[in-house]
């Protein structure tokens, strides 16, 4: 991750220290469809994240879906959480939804009234940077492709400096993508978008999707469990994740709900869940379609190697690394799931 901008870092570990009695100002940036429901969920109901702002991207579904969906949770919640509509196709691309996955409404098309109140007229964009000036020690919590973030970063490269942590659920640095053999939906949906924040000052931290997978997956037992709940949010977050459930067993072979997007959330929330855990140079592939996408780590520190220092001099120069999460406490962010949806 590097060195975090000093005075945000300093921010953050007094809000930290001051938590029971203060709330901790989040932005996330998010394609809301159902996984990225329920992370909204947990944040909007966790007592100590004060939710200053929801900036809305094309990504899962269509911006002006991605914001109704926001605002339809927000009001389920009982709050009134700014809702902000952002970019409506990658920074040089189409727009590639994953309706295969969520759904046309991104909620498994189960028919949802329509939300009551309107977005902001302010870009997404815009309220990144707004948020940021006016909240030092941000957090930024990022749930589908980064172009909004990085539109804000090309207006405005110091708003970094405000910000105690970017947490981005996107990537997959061990393993196999979900969406090509190379990448996970949200950076292969906006590489150079991506390729922009990995290069930025930001203090990111990288949850991927293999964080989501094994046993963090919520079992058939599990889901019945929070069905017990018997309330209009527990039932929503199984309900809407109805078209997600079918879809990640045919891509797996696995029974249950896969939750990218609240294990981010979680690791948001309380870093403390992440078992394993390193800083490493890092970078996305932006012109090969075979690797479209794909999160490169350099786990084993050779970047600075000579065959590789030339390719990778900039991130050398810079020694800006992230922090990559590799495992976490899978009973502890399901208990904090839980303990948000009761």
């Amino acid at each position: 991750m590097g060195i975090l901008p000093s005075i945000a870092q300093f921010l953050y570990v007094a809000i930290l220290r001051y938590a029971s009695v203060m709330k901790i100002p989040f932005l996330i940036d998010t394609d809301t469809a159902s996984d990225d429901a329920v992370a909204l969920i947990m944040a909007l109901r966790h007592p100590h994240v004060d939710l200053r702002a929801i900036t809305t991207v094309a990504g899962n579904v269509a911006v002006g879906q991605a914001a109704r969906n926001a605002l339809y949770v927000t009001e389920l919640c009982g709050r009134d959480t700014p809702v902000f509509v952002g970019a409506e196709k990658p920074l040089t691309r189409g727009h590639s939804p994953a309706d295969w996955f969520h759904g046309k409404d991104g909620l498994s098309d189960r028919g949802y009234a329509p939300q009551r109140r309107e977005p902001e007229k302010t870009h997404a964009a815009d309220a990144i940077i707004q948020t940021a000036e006016a909240n030092p020690g941000l957090v930024i919590v990022t749930i589908g492709p980064l172009t909004n973030l990085a539109l804000a970063l090309d207006m405005r490269p110091e708003l970094a400096r405000n910000v105690s942590r970017c947490v981005i659920m996107g990537g997959n640095p061990c393993c196999e993508g979900n969406v090509t053999p190379a990448a996970e939906y949200n950076i292969w949906c906006d590489p150079e978008a991506a390729r922009v924040v990995a290069r930025s000052e930001l203090p990111i931290e990288l949850v991927g999707w293999h964080l989501c997978r094994g046993e963090a997956v919520l079992t058939p037992v599990e889901i019945q469990e929070v069905l017990s709940f018997k309330n209009p949010v527990a039932s929503f977050a199984i309900e809407c994740n109805a078209t997600a459930i079918a879809a990640y067993h045919t891509q797996t072979g696995e029974h249950g709900l896969s939750l990218p997007d609240p294990v981010a959330m979680a690791v948001a929330i309380d870093r403390s869940i992440v078992t394993s855990h390193s800083e490493h140079f890092w970078d996305v592939e932006a012109q090969s379609e075979l690797t479209r996408g794909m999160t490169v780590v350099d786990r084993l520190n050779v970047a600075a190697d000579e065959r590789n220092r030339e390719l990778w001099r900039q991130q050398i120069a810079a020694q800006r690394k992230a922090r990559i999460d590799w495992r976490i406490e899978n009973r502890r962010w399901k208990n904090l799931l839980y303990e948000l949806l009761r």
